[in-house]
């Protein structure tokens, strides 16, 4: 079956190549009985992948089952899987089939299989390489012939590193890997699948198509879809219910988007110079405006020293702070302005391990207020990121959405900067 065909039968719509690739990887190897791994972010359509293959496969008039592993308790998902006998735990009132045991013959579709247990992580290895089972509360070792898609929006490899997820386990299930692209790394086929959508859900609710003009579709284009397929469906069904225009313009669309996924959108030709492309220029922002702050204060300071009559209710404010930092007095650090003998002020600075000081002039402030702390953008970067684990106590989650990133990113980042959780 050619790739328009496969299209046209199962509703997949779009043209990017890396889309186009994934359709043909799933077609050659329908036809095989490989485990099959499918790798995308969530709402791309990892199910659609899985119907694909096992329609196109020899077990095509056999069952399919999907399972998500995330969904089901960790103390019961053995017992989904690979079923139970009689009075194996409480509220084991009968004998009861896995998964493994009514599909033999046909297809299992693992979803989320990243949340699966180690424990059973163990025994669905067994099945992979042996076709072996046996029942939670059982000894007898049961035959099943069923072939596993499993699927993640996780990157495993990191999980097996982690210690959350067999490394054997991991490669048995990638004998062949398809990865799904993301909305935003198919752009092309944003506004057909929205055009599909809406046209669908005017039939649905009795409404007219909504049309979007030019600055409208680049607005929706460059929108960064987090939710992906699943969450440019959900737009295009709250556009056609709620929306009382047949042609939108980019701001009447905006009212759909929410704002937080709006603010980190990359810059279009025309938009407002306070928008940026990405994360790191608005981390350029923050670091030049803390700098611009700090020289400001130096200079204010400076200025003090040298016309004291200038600092006026300032330096009746902080007189008291001053002396209580720049003051030499037994334990207690203290320091005094003084004037030297050409009446410049200077600081009193102490030397470690005595009472002596050392007087720092004009000249010395000035030096070292030329002298600029480090700029580097990825150490700021990285320092911003630790501070942001520290303070949630290592919750990526939290720390992520502190910092205004996805937690993926930030998970990119703790390995790129080699930063140790």
């Amino acid at each position: 079956m050619d790739l328009q065909s496969i299209k046209n039968r199962f509703g997949i719509i779009g043209n990017a190549p890396a889309l186009n690739h994934a359709l043909n990887t799933a077609a050659q190897v329908a036809a095989t009985d490989l485990t099959v791994l499918i790798v995308g972010e969530s709402g791309v359509g990892k199910e659609a992948f899985s119907l694909i293959i096992h329609a196109l496969s020899s077990r095509k008039h056999n069952p399919f089952i999907a399972v998500n592993c995330g969904a089901i308790p960790e103390g019961t998902i053995d017992s989904e899987l690979f079923g139970h006998e009689k009075g194996s735990f409480t509220g084991a009132v009968d004998s009861r089939k896995g998964y493994f045991e009514t599909v033999s013959g046909g297809t299992i579709f693992l979803d989320e299989i990243g949340e699966m247990p180690l424990g059973t992580q163990a025994r669905l290895l067994r099945v992979l390489e042996t076709g072996e089972f046996i029942r939670v509360g059982s000894s007898k070792v049961q035959k099943t012939d069923v072939r596993v898609i499993a699927a993640t929006n996780r990157e495993l490899i990191d999980f097996t590193e982690k210690g959350k997820f067999r490394q054997d386990l991991y490669y048995r299930l990638s004998t062949v890997p398809i990865r799904v692209p993301s909305l935003r790394d198919r752009k092309e086929d944003i506004i057909l699948l929205f055009r599909k959508f809406v046209v669908d859900f005017s039939e649905r609710y009795k409404t007219t198509p909504v049309q979007l003009d030019d600055e409208a579709r680049n607005l929706l284009i460059n929108y960064p879809f987090p939710g992906n397929v699943r969450e440019l469906k959900n737009l295009a069904e709250q556009i056609s219910v709620l929306s009382n225009q047949a042609m939108l313009n980019a701001n009447d669309l905006r009212k759909f988007l929410p704002e937080k996924n709006q603010n980190r959108m990359p810059v279009l030709a025309g938009q407002a110079h306070g928008e940026f492309a990405n994360e790191r220029e608005i981390l350029y922002k923050l670091f030049f405006d803390m700098k611009k702050d700090v020289t400001e204060l130096k200079k204010m300071f400076l200025e003090i020293l040298q016309n004291p009559s200038l600092a006026g209710t300032a330096a009746n404010f902080t007189k008291e702070s001053l002396i209580n930092d720049f003051t030499v007095n037994g334990n207690e650090q203290q320091h005094h302005l003084i004037q030297q003998s050409n009446n410049q002020p200077s600081l009193m600075q102490p030397v470690s391990g005595n009472n002596q000081a050392v007087l720092l002039s004009n000249d010395d402030i000035q030096r070292h207020e030329e002298i600029e702390e480090s700029l580097n953008i990825m150490d700021k970067e990285k320092e911003l990121i630790i501070k942001a684990l520290k303070k949630h106590k290592g919750k990526r989650k939290d720390a992520s959405a502190d910092l205004g990133i996805s937690e993926r990113t930030l998970y990119r980042k703790l390995k790129e900067y080699d930063i140790e959780e």
